[in-house]
């Protein structure tokens, strides 16, 4: 450790106490989840359903895409509705009439003001208590039965091919016959509508429903918690204090004298020949943009979808290509390219690492990788295909067509693939970094940071493997966000940074000591905030208010590292005028630039701006989560994968010259084609539907009447121009890769004597 050991000891510190957190409230959510009702029946004992019936409507729900038509809990797409919001809603009002049917001869509507107060306060009752017996048995009254069956109703059309609700399925981007089983449409239902009781039933002994009183609904006093307001002002106070500190150490611990190191008069990387594996590295190039093309293609094809429903420019294409699907493919393609752009990085690294040679076998590990994800890309997209057309046995579908759960949609079978690949990753880089970590002498320690994280990488991708098909929602939410949040936010962001940490320090561009204190310093900031800040997606998933209190705290400490970008980008556009050679590495640079911008605006601001409880209570599963997403996933892993792409190809094609007029058009299209996109469409849309959550409730702000108001109409198909600035700025980005990949060969120069001593590992050049 040497000069590092307090940098370290904070890492693993942090490491010790944000993980035990993640894990004693992991527990707690498989404790305090919503139970699933071993039966449902009326008073007078006439059965309903059962709990296998709603565990097979779950299946059900999970073929037809799950996440990617509607959503459950606010996590999922957002044409068409929330299907638990709109359930309860449907419900409650359907109860309502019969209620005042019963009671006074005729509809809730033309009841008077009291009246009508005095059934609200019967519906409050008798919803949001709790009825589940010691034998976790759910005893319904006859009315609730009544408006149980008339919502389901509604839902079995909804679903099916039924005329009368033709236009709804169109205003929703639902294909006709969406599910065609009439028996699984049925038990779908039953999935729906326990989703909408555990989000109206008071936990036993608490104030708060089992989603900490999420949804907004008025109906029945489904609003804003006493604790969610409180650990929302607590998140704003530990955001400005983290800010504070961070200043602080900014300002008094940095060494602010520190000179950057002469930079070499050749390239350091151009100084030896490129080994089997790394010449192997083309192909990954082009799947990458090729799945991004195809990603951004697909994208703008979904989009459209918003405001024609069924049809694209008036051809009905949903019978073969539905939003369901396309969105699927849009999602996974973005997952696909980005990690293969990853992987692509540190497949390039490991025999530098390694000395400038090839472990043995190396090229045919990576030629098996490649083939491999191919098969996986290829499986798992034409998995999702056979499930969301329903060719595929009920059976088959989760494991080789859909798992329905947003961003690891692909089939088991194939998301077992995807990590026996990443595994293999892990070894072909392992066989490259420790042979170089065992050596003696020299300073490891910046190795050291980058074997660990691209072993938790390897490793971590395993946990979406700890949920199944029938597992509970709750639980499968806590492992679904280790992937989507830990897996990809948290370790890929230490990855990025360590990995252009060690490729600009053997550069020669910044001291290896300045590289390692920078990536030390960082990694322990991301984990700290990044961790436990995983429960912030899990406010309302079924959740205990600690949960809630972890998720809040450390999640807006994740914003704080982000502060300082500024700075970042400035050191890393800077290093473009340290060396003359410098100049091939100015558009890989530009898009690290970019990625500092976007992880500022897109993470930080508008990642906060749906962070604290208060403010996702009203605004989860509305279009201000898709202006997070892009700003993010986009703007920072994807900008970071296209950088490495670059940076990579200019290594294998060291006398290629990059385009000047194609990479300005790619760069500024792509930069461009982000920012209208979200200014132009989904921010607006998102904050219209804001107002609406507030003032009446989730269920409207995603209602068909609501979304297909002239204005919103308007601003979906606004999003087009931004789609193609950005459709024009990847073409552009694709186009110079498959150029360079086809030029020139790279030229075979001589190799000098590899270094003793890396820039990483002491002074020596």
């Amino acid at each position: 450790m040497g000069p590092y050991k307090k940098l370290w000891f904070t890492l693993i510190g942090v490491m010790i106490v944000t993980f035990s957190l993640l894990g004693y409230f992991g527990v707690e959510v498989y404790r305090q989840a919503p139970p699933i009702p071993a039966q449902v029946t009326t008073q007078d004992g006439k059965v309903l359903f059962d709990r296998e019936g709603i565990l097979d409507g779950q299946t059900a729900w999970q073929s037809v895409g799950g996440m990617q038509l509607g959503s459950i809990w606010g996590h999922g797409a957002y044409q068409a509705p929330d299907w638990t919001a709109d359930w309860l809603h449907r419900e409650l009002t359907a109860w309502l009439d019969i209620a005042a049917k019963d009671t006074h001869g005729k509809a809730y509507a033309a009841l008077d003001g009291p009246a009508q107060a005095a059934l609200r306060e019967q519906l409050r009752a008798e919803y949001r208590g709790n009825r589940v017996d010691a034998a976790k048995a759910l005893k319904l009254s006859t009315r609730r039965a009544q408006a149980i069956a008339q919502t389901a109703n509604y839902y079995d059309l909804l679903f099916s091919d039924a005329p009368a609700l033709q236009k709804s399925r169109e205003h929703f981007a639902m294909k006709e016959n969406t599910l065609p089983s009439a028996e699984r449409r049925q038990q779908m239902t039953q999935f729906f509508f326990w989703t909408a009781w555990a989000a109206a039933t008071e936990r036993p002994g608490q104030k708060v429903t089992y989603t900490n009183n999420w949804p907004h609904e008025p109906l029945i006093g489904n609003q804003p918690s006493a604790e969610n307001i409180v650990w929302s002002i607590a998140s704003i106070v530990v955001l400005l204090a983290g800010v504070g500190f961070l200043v602080w150490a900014w300002a008094f611990m940095r060494k602010h004298d520190e000179p950057l190191p002469e930079p070499a008069a050749r390239d350091p990387l151009t100084t030896f020949v490129l080994t089997p594996s790394q010449r192997g590295l083309g192909k990954y190039l082009f799947l990458v943009v090729a799945l991004f093309v195809f990603q951004v293609f697909v994208g703008g094809f979904t989009a459209h979808y918003t405001v024609e429903g069924q049809q694209f420019y008036g051809i009905d294409v949903s019978r073969w290509f539905p939003y369901a699907l396309t969105r699927t493919w849009h999602i996974q393609a973005a997952l696909f390219w980005i990690a293969t752009g990853f992987l692509a990085a540190g497949l390039f690294l490991a025999p530098l690492i390694n000395g400038g040679k090839d472990p043995k076998f190396q090229k045919l590990g990576v030629d098996v990788l490649f083939w491999a994800l191919v098969a996986v890309v290829v499986g798992s997209f034409t998995g999702n295909y056979l499930a969301i057309a329903q060719v595929m046995p009920p059976e088959w579908s989760f494991w080789l067509g859909h798992q329905g759960y947003e961003y690891v949609d692909l089939g088991r079978l194939w998301q077992i693939g995807k990590y026996i690949g990443i595994l293999l990753w892990l070894v072909l880089m392992l066989r490259g970094v420790v042979p170089a970590l065992l050596t003696k002498g020299g300073d490891k320690n910046l190795l050291a940071l980058l074997t660990a994280s691209v072993g938790a990488i390897g490793l971590f991708y395993g946990a979406g493997l700890f949920y199944g098909e029938r597992t509970h929602l709750s639980v499968m939410e806590y492992w679904r966000w280790w992937v989507v949040h830990l897996w990809v936010e948290g370790f890929f962001e230490v990855f990025a940074t360590t990995a252009l940490a060690f490729i600009f320090a053997t550069l020669g561009l910044v001291s290896a000591r300045m590289a390692t204190t920078a990536s030390l310093a960082s990694a322990s900031l991301f984990m700290l905030g990044g961790i436990p800040g995983t429960f912030h997606h899990m406010y309302f998933a079924g959740t205990t208010t600690p949960v809630m209190a972890v998720g809040a705290s450390f999640s807006a400490l994740e914003v704080v590292p982000l502060i300082v970008l500024g700075h970042e980008a400035w050191e890393n556009w800077r290093l473009k005028a340290r060396a003359p050679w410098m100049d091939k590495l100015k558009w890989p640079l530009m898009c690290f630039v970019a990625v500092a911008f976007w992880n500022m605006l897109g993470a930080g601001v508008f990642g906060f701006m749906i962070n604290p409880p208060i403010s996702l209570y009203y605004v989860q599963g509305l279009n201000t989560t898709p202006v997070h997403a892009h700003a993010a996933l986009f703007g920072v892993y994807g900008f970071l994968a296209l950088g490495f792409t670059l940076l990579v190809l200019r290594y294998l094609r060291p006398d290629h010259q990059f385009s000047t007029p194609l990479m300005k058009t790619a760069f500024w299209g792509l930069n461009a084609g982000l920012v209208l996109m979200i200014f132009t469409s989904l921010l607006p849309i998102g904050v219209i539907q804001f107002h609406a959550s507030v003032s009446q409730g989730l269920w409207y702000a995603r209602s068909e009447e609501f979304m297909q108001q002239p204005l919103l109409q308007n601003l979906r198909w606004v999003r087009t121009f931004g789609d193609v600035v950005f459709i024009v700025g990847a073409v552009a980005m694709a186009l110079q890769v498959v150029m360079g990949l086809l030029g020139k060969s790279p030229a075979k120069s001589q190799p000098l004597p590899w270094p003793e001593k890396t820039a990483l590992e002491g002074e020596g050049k």
